[in-house]
């Protein structure tokens, strides 16, 4: 078979596994019988037992707003008996005659009294609001109908289908009521098999090829270049983001597929985060696969990549299902903060510190990578050191992304839009932490007049969710592969700035060598001008600078070389003088 017809198979066997994986959505109905929902739905809510066993079978694409409207019900039903009805509302308000100072004990003796419940929940609630100077009765009729929801809001916690609890019970039961067929492990095999098979067909004509980088015609290629294939891998990959965080719901027969794995390695049902956690290692090592066979030749990338996909496997996804199993706090050991924003959340603190001696060590570990490992491993080894050999983010960058890193935007105006937004959100993550240790150690949520646990649900949603998974993977195809780890990640600003300021790795320079081919910059994922500094034969000491190695790796000229010395000399900022007697080396 022709090179040419093996990736044609390759690809077309990856792209159906890819496609049925995202059908499953669409197909495969979930059946809610009682004894699925008897596994999730507690006994006392039998009526919504009831409504929901009484739902026509569905795939998740339909079933999920059928739940969902089932729920709603069981809830209003639950308010119209124990709570506050709007309607009832509108009445008790009717009778204070815009007068808020008829609202005292008698007037809510008389109102609530029927309900003991409600009436010691509306004292509590609003027993502040009585001999109050209000400044008009909208005022008061603002904040009695915001404490009447809250009340409302209490009672479905403890009577319905509250808040806190409904997405998570919304996916228990439609993922109970899964197709037993999915739940077997075949099908896992099958798509995921077809995948990694068709992963390798891809990538064999490439072990065919010399060994060596070359630049052979990635400007051309549609996917490679912003054309209509990477347009529409750009958007599968945005939707699957917004789907996984904002709508798990329409995952649950991908999640369920992986069941059996997820008992065997972790002994809990399968969840978004292990499918989600299952898919990047996957994709990392297919990737990684291809990596080696395309820097054949060259051992410090094939070492890297066998090194950085060996850190997602065993420390990222296999580990933190072991801890699980058993039954101690899941963490990824080489996530580190404030990459790993949540680590100092409360109820993170709180989960180590109950675990006993582990939990204890996973408290010291993480504070000593912040503390210690960061600057000291920076300073000996440069950037390089997380970025390019452990991060998972990088990993997937490296692997998954490689064939976009030339879409790095390699401008002025892009490095100064880059400082900004890095150090920005570093800037969000030490003040949302800091919020956070004052909430935990004082018991207060406001800090300076603001909610930390709204900040910290804000952080999480527009930097954890849009920001480093919408935008920083799923941006790949349009904008490189590092986009997250250059203008978002807030780990790689604070390694960045020991790296920049304080460190003993530099990319040195020969400029009498270059001869201005463009490969190096063209190839360098960070955004970063390499045959600029190149051509004047200055050390790259940027602070965005990972050393991944690949300008070095793809110069035909041998100009630039990865060291690691003592800081005397390393940061040359005009080592060629060009003035009017000519051309002369400043040493």
């Amino acid at each position: 078979m022709k090179q040419k017809h093996l990736k044609v198979l390759g690809a077309t066997l990856a792209v159906i596994a890819v496609l049925v994986f995202a059908g499953l959505t669409f197909y495969g109905n979930a059946d809610l019988t009682e004894t699925s929902l008897e596994r999730t739905v507690e006994s006392k809510h039998q009526p919504l037992i009831d409504r929901l066993k009484a739902l026509p079978e569905a795939p998740p694409a339909e079933m999920a707003g059928r739940v969902d409207e089932e729920i709603t019900t069981y809830n209003t039903g639950i308010i119209a008996q124990k709570g506050i009805s709007d309607d009832y509302l509108d009445k008790v308000l009717s009778n204070i005659n815009e007068d808020p100072a008829e609202y005292n004990e008698a007037f809510i003796a008389e109102y609530f009294a029927a309900d003991p419940e409600v009436e010691k929940r509306v004292i509590e609630n609003t027993g502040w609001m009585i001999d109050r100077e209000w400044e008009s009765f909208d005022e008061f009729n603002t904040q009695f109908r915001q404490k009447m929801d809250e009340i409302n809001r209490g009672i479905l916690e403890d009577h319905g289908i509250g808040e806190q609890r409904r997405e998570q019970f919304r996916q228990e039961v439609m993922e109970n009521g899964a197709p037993g067929w999915l739940k077997d492990g075949l099908w896992a095999w099958l798509i995921f098999g077809t995948a990694t098979l068709g992963g390798l067909l891809y990538m064999i004509p490439g072990v065919r090829k010399q060994p060596g980088i070359k630049n052979d015609g990635i400007y051309h290629r549609k996917m490679q270049n912003r054309k209509w294939p990477a347009i529409i891998l750009f958007g599968f990959l945005v939707a699957f983001y917004i789907v996984l965080y904002q709508f798990p719901q329409y995952f649950v027969n991908q999640i369920v597929l992986l069941e059996p794995l997820s008992q065997k390695m972790a002994g809990v049902a399968s969840g978004r985060w292990f499918m989600y956690g299952f898919l990047y290692t996957l994709v990392m090592l297919i990737f990684g696969a291809k990596m080696m066979v395309k820097y054949r030749g060259n051992a410090y990338q094939q070492l890297r990549t066998a090194v950085v996909v060996f850190f997602q496997v065993v420390f990222a996804f296999t580990l933190p299902q072991i801890l699980t199993l058993l039954q101690k706090p899941s963490y990824d050991i080489k996530s580190i903060w404030p990459l790993e924003y949540s680590f100092f959340f409360d109820y993170r603190v709180e989960q180590m510190l109950e675990a006993g001696t582990f939990g204890l060590f996973l408290l010291f570990w993480g504070s000593a990578l912040v503390l210690i490992a960061v600057p000291l491993l920076t300073y000996i080894y440069g950037k390089r050191w997380y970025c390019s050999w452990v991060c998972g983010c990088g990993g997937l960058a490296e692997t998954a992304g490689d064939p976009f890193r030339h879409l790095s935007d390699k401008s002025l105006g892009a490095w100064k839009i880059e400082r900004w937004m890095v150090h920005g959100v570093l800037v969000l993550a030490v003040l949302m932490t800091a919020g956070t240790l004052y909430t935990t150690f004082t018991g207060e949520s406001q800090v300076l007049g603001v909610n930390s646990y709204d900040v910290r649900a804000s952080y999480g949603f527009f930097i954890g969710f849009i920001f480093a998974g919408a935008v920083g993977t799923g941006f790949y195809p349009v904008m490189g592969n590092r986009v997250w780890c250059r203008f978002g990640c807030p780990l790689a600003a604070y390694i960045g700035l020991v790296q920049r300021f304080k460190s003993r790795f530099r990319i040195t320079t020969n400029g009498g060598q270059c001869i201005s081919c463009g490969n190096c910059s063209t190839y360098c994922e960070m955004g970063i001008d390499v045959r600029w500094y190149a051509q004047r034969g200055q050390n790259i000491v940027r602070a965005s600078c990972v050393g991944c190695g690949i300008c070095s790796a793809v110069c035909p000229r041998g100009v630039l070389k990865l060291e690691n010395r003592d800081e005397k000399g390393r940061v040359n900022d005009n080592p060629i003088l060009i003035g009017r007697e000519g051309v002369s080396l400043n040493l």
